[in-house]
């Protein structure tokens, strides 16, 4: 819940520390909020929002928190605030599973409605979520090519340049005051990225598991690592598993 307390904190003189990246030629920027913006474009990337996992699970017997998809679209309303892009683009998992888009309280149908108005929205169809975005703004589709990228939900084997996926839900660790610590991250040789997960309630894969292999070059591989109000960012060999 780092990046909620920091979305809802008071605004302070303070700026968060992005991280400047640049993947198949095209600048982008690192939020600590879970994001990329890419600035030539003005365009916003988050992904594996999972909304309604909390439902989800209830559906199922499996009792969560009922707050995640009001936490999760609070972090959201706060990036969308600090860059005001003009496209916002979604790599899929928008939904935890095929009916929560459907289901999804009017209150938070609101949120999205106000959050969309006046720019651009695409829906990245996911694994969790194939059918799309129900009555909701924007366009649903299972991949797309924009500025030089290809925005999709899973990322391919082999080359993939130009590539942002999600999916995988990177994340890494590293030793600090000699103690472990984990985090989500960005993940980018500087060919392909993948993106954090940015759901509050999702997990994360270490970027040293088998999952992972073969997607990067790993003597270029930096690890964009979310903190409550930077980034760090770490190139692999200096990860620890």
């Amino acid at each position: 819940m780092n990046r909620l307390a920091h979305a809802l904190s008071p605004v302070t003189d303070a700026t968060p520390i992005s991280a400047r990246i640049v993947v198949n030629g095209v600048e982008g920027i690192c939020d600590p909020l879970g994001g990329l913006y890419l600035p030539e474009t003005g365009t916003l990337v988050v992904s594996d929002l999972h909304l309604e996992k909390g439902s989800a699970f209830a559906r199922r017997g499996m009792l969560l928190p009922p707050y995640d998809t009001l936490a999760t679209l609070r972090v959201l309303e706060a990036a969308i605030a600090r860059h005001d892009p003009k496209l916002v683009i979604s790599l899929g998992d928008n939904f935890h599973d095929r009916v929560g888009s459907a289901v999804m309280p009017d209150a938070f149908r609101h949120m999205i409605a106000a959050m969309a108005l006046g720019r651009e929205w695409v829906w990245i169809n996911g694994n969790h979520d194939p059918d799309g975005a129900f009555g909701l703004p924007g366009a649903s589709m299972d991949e797309l090519g924009h500025a030089g990228l290809i925005f999709r939900h899973e990322p391919k084997r082999g080359d993939a340049v130009g590539e942002i996926a999600g999916h995988l839900h990177p994340a890494a660790t590293v030793v600090r005051r000699e103690r472990a610590v984990r985090r989500a991250c960005f993940a980018t040789d500087g060919a392909r990225m993948l993106m954090p997960a940015f759901g509050v309630t999702t997990g994360g894969l270490d970027l040293r598991h088998r999952a992972m292999t073969g997607l990067f070059d790993r003597n270029k591989l930096v690890a964009h690592m979310l903190g409550r109000d930077r980034i760090y960012s770490v190139r692999f060999a200096n990860l620890i598993a």
